[in-house]
């Protein structure tokens, strides 16, 4: 019998979803913790490969039990999270069709990946702190539109990938601004006249400038100041769905997005690229931690 299972996890403890040789992976955990609480060695397809430090929430993936399972759906969950590390949890297991296929049965994906504007010791585990003085969303949105249909991205894919095609079809890219839990809850910057609150405490950049500095270790590091420029939210996500995504294709398209809200570039150069550039012609990956794959429609 054929078995779905959904499940989220936490990427920075892993190198991806798919096994490696020398490096943890999500899949390896789940077969081997599998296989402890079914007794019998267990593989498992998942619904495609996420990056190193990547997240999942909803993830899908299957595996084949000769048999029904020894436990009940709910106690076969608990079973499982009670082995699985905190990084990993199961949400739900239910037999599937036989002719159901995590990967190949798949007919969106789609990822999430989000940056925040202001120094925020909360959102930094998630979301990536893109500190630039000028970052116009308008535009971004506008060069998204370049994106939706069908198009070879292979500007935006890893070189040295093994795919067939690099062909992909987009139905949707935009940037939205969102206000996190923590910050709603503990409503950060509605302090009372006189107050020390989130908004008036800053660690002002030297040389009375924002943006990207060197840490002094040879890495770029961002120090904002204590607010967003005047009127721009704080936090904001990039959304994509599509088909089938290349290596690295979401974050090379983030890269190349804030190349054009910086002012960089035009938002024409997103047509462009996808039109005749190469992947060196396009803008840097941003970092991984930041990026989910977020929903799998089938």
């Amino acid at each position: 019998m054929r078995f779905i299972l959904c499940l989220s996890y936490n990427g920075a403890d892993f190198c991806g979803w798919q096994i490696q040789s020398a490096a943890p992976s999500v899949q390896q955990c789940l077969e081997s913790t599998l296989t402890r609480l079914l007794g019998k060695p267990v593989a498992v397809t998942g619904a495609g490969r996420t990056d190193s430090g990547v997240h999942a929430a909803n993830y899908v993936a299957h595996f084949d039990w000769e048999d029904s399972l020894p436990f009940e759906a709910s106690d076969f969950c608990y079973k499982l999270n009670a082995m699985l590390p905190r990084s990993v949890t199961v949400h739900s297991v239910a037999p599937a069709a036989d002719d159901f296929h995590a990967r190949f049965s798949a007919r969106e994906r789609s990822y999430t990946y989000f940056i925040h504007r202001k120094k925020d010791p909360f959102a930094a585990p998630y979301s990536w702190q893109c500190g630039y003085p000028v970052l116009d969303f308008n535009a971004m949105n506008e060069a998204c539109a370049a994106l939706i249909g069908t198009h070879d991205f292979s500007c935006f894919e890893k070189t040295g990938g093994s795919n067939k095609t690099s062909l992909c079809t987009v139905t949707e890219a935009l940037w939205k601004p969102y206000t996190p839990t923590h910050v709603e809850i503990m409503e950060y910057g509605l302090t009372p006249a006189g107050d020390v609150g989130w908004e008036t405490c800053g660690h002002p950049r030297p040389h009375k400038r924002e943006g990207p500095i060197e840490d002094g270790r040879g890495r770029e590091a961002t120090v904002s100041g204590p607010t967003s420029p005047a009127g721009e939210p704080g936090y904001w996500y990039f959304r994509v769905s599509a088909d089938r995504f290349l290596r690295n294709m979401v974050r090379a398209i983030v890269g190349s997005l804030i190349e054009v809200g910086r002012g960089r570039r035009d938002p024409a150069w997103i047509a462009e690229l996808i039109r005749s550039g190469s992947r060196g012609d396009a803008g840097e990956s941003v970092p991984g931690h930041a990026l989910f794959l977020s929903r799998v429609r089938y």
